[in-house]
């Protein structure tokens, strides 16, 4: 799983904000994504604060059933950390003695990218192990898709939600001017695209030259088709926002 935030704004920039203009200025989708499968799991619009990580964290957890998860990664934003330590927190055991760390499950591993920059370019880029072993980080590494930690995929699928988007583009008189309308076309653009937007790198062959396209919602096993925005648009509300929860995996 990879985590990550997006910055945009709405109504004005920040730094023209009267104290307790809350709903305009800086607006962050915070995002929680499924590397192996690129579907987007939970997506929490807002300031970027601990609440805002924490509650990303926490639908995460909701929508994988708590089951484990190989690898957690992120950037180095420290918000992340006391949000996995919070929703993945296990009570202590009986007659264990109460600590002020949280008790962890065996096989959290979380690790963040630290990136090194020179005027203004990434010029290397290191690996941080925050939670878990490393014996257990070298095995979900050997899973992983590509074998380091990383993540790409969450700020490729950034990149290609601000095209989709044009509420997101950095220098735009596009933006949003309100803060419920921001939110709602945030949720339609990256929960659609799960569905109706088939993504050339999980395309599978399937004769020589050939291909079946294939979108995020496919590449989880959570339909079998590429669904036609219509389609998506008309299916019932409450099976809709049930199907990314990987219950039927």
């Amino acid at each position: 799983m990879q985590l990550d935030e997006k910055w945009s704004f709405v109504a004005k920039k920040q730094k023209r904000c009267r104290p307790g203009e809350d709903r305009c200025g800086d607006c962050w989708d915070h995002v929680a994504l499924d590397a192996a499968s690129r579907l987007v799991l939970s997506v929490v619009v807002g300031k970027r604060t601990e609440a805002n990580a924490c509650q990303v964290v926490h639908e995460l957890r909701e929508r994988t059933d708590g089951r484990p998860l190989n690898l957690i990664t992120t950037d180095e934003y420290p918000a992340y950390a006391s949000a996995l330590a919070s929703v993945y927190a296990e009570p202590a055991a009986p007659g264990e003695a109460v600590s002020d760390a949280p008790r962890l499950p065996d096989w959290l591993v979380y690790a963040t990218v630290h990136k090194t920059r020179e005027n203004n370019r990434v010029v290397k880029v290191e690996a941080r192990l925050v939670f878990g072993a490393v014996l257990r980080l070298a095995a979900a590494l050997a899973w992983a898709v590509l074998g380091c930690v990383s993540t790409v995929f969450i700020e490729r699928s950034n990149g290609t939600d601000r095209g989709r988007n044009s509420r997101k583009a950095r220098k735009t008189y596009r933006f949003s001017k309100d803060w419920e309308v921001h939110r709602a076309v945030t949720a339609f653009t990256l929960y659609s695209a799960n569905y109706c937007w088939a993504i050339r790198t999980l395309r599978q062959e399937i004769a020589p030259k050939r291909y079946r396209q294939r979108t995020a919602a496919m590449a989880a096993g959570l339909t079998d088709h590429v669904w036609l925005l219509n389609e998506w648009l008309l299916f019932p509300s409450t099976e809709r926002y049930r199907l990314p929860s990987f219950r039927r995996l």
